[in-house]
């Protein structure tokens, strides 16, 4: 299956992007945990050149927590702040403040040195879609500021949100880019839901799933759906549709009913904390890159 996604509405999107982006001081990326470089807009990168930059890991609960400390010494090995948070249950949120003062800190001085006082920082909050942008200011802000869910394109266009006397959030919706070149990207944001679940055949997106489960994590499958280890990925399937009772009429397994509750017991955490890439393949990606 080809993974792409690219609704009309991310061109624009990105336009009013290119736009703001004179407007402010520091921009806060949120990236999924679970994949911090996948998750990432490229774009973002060349938009945001010459700005501050702060990166959030959310969901940081549903990764793997060692990995999630690889990461943090990835970024802050490329002198990029980076902080684990949990937006839904306020985990991380009281160190954002004074992550947004050391990233802004030269702009502060600044403005110090000017006689500018009490110029709140204006951040851009980017991100790719479902990554939890909206719920992240809600928790911020103490306060419903945006429309959240649980599904990509929530956030349309864009709004700005006083926090405080230190910090305005220019909200803005999250773009996704118009290729993947590397279809594993693709595919690993399907698995996050950062696309559009109906145009996913959601039976091929299971398999691979438990393709990559039964590399990385061999035994999360078998421990959460009692059944017994070797299967072949499409065997597993069978097995969780007869444990879960997906069956159709004549007993038959019913594949596509089973294939969306496991990609959903992945996305909630059920499977337990899992990473979906680590920062040792990132150095492989580049060393082939320069090889070729």
């Amino acid at each position: 299956m080809n993974y792409q996604w690219y609704p009309g509405h991310m061109t624009k999107a990105k336009r009013a992007m290119e736009e703001d982006i004179r407007l402010i001081d520091l921009i806060i990326e949120l990236v999924d945990a679970r994949m911090p470089l996948g998750s990432r807009n490229p774009d973002i990168d060349s938009l945001g050149r010459q700005k501050a930059r702060l990166v959030l890991l959310n969901k940081a609960d549903l990764a793997d927590p060692a990995v999630n400390r690889e990461w943090i010494r990835w970024f802050e090995e490329r002198n990029v702040k980076a902080l684990e948070i949990n937006a839904q249950t306020g985990q991380g949120m009281k160190q954002i403040q004074g992550a947004v003062r050391e990233a802004c800190r030269e702009k502060i001085e600044r403005d110090r040195k000017r006689g500018i006082r009490n110029r709140p920082v204006r951040a851009m909050v980017a991100g790719i879609p479902n990554v939890g942008k909206s719920t992240f200011i809600n928790s911020f802000a103490g306060k419903a500021c945006t429309k959240t869910g649980n599904r990509p394109g929530v956030t349309k266009g864009k709004q700005w949100i006083r926090l405080n006397k230190e910090l305005e959030l220019l909200d803005t919706p999250g773009i996704l880019w118009p290729r993947f070149e590397d279809q594993e990207v693709g595919r690993r944001l399907a698995f996050i839901g950062s696309m559009n679940d109906e145009i996913i055949v959601m039976e091929e997106l299971a398999l691979d799933l438990i393709r990559f489960l039964l590399d990385a994590y061999p035994d999360r499958l078998p421990e959460r759906y009692a059944c017994e280890k070797g299967l072949t990925p499409l065997q597993l399937l069978e097995a969780v549709a007869e444990k879960r009772g997906c069956l159709k009429k004549g007993g038959e397994t019913d594949l596509s009913r089973a294939s969306g509750l496991l990609i959903e017991d992945f996305r909630s955490g059920k499977l337990g904390r899992i990473s979906l890439e680590r920062p040792e393949e990132e150095k492989i990606q580049r060393k082939e890159g320069k090889e070729e």
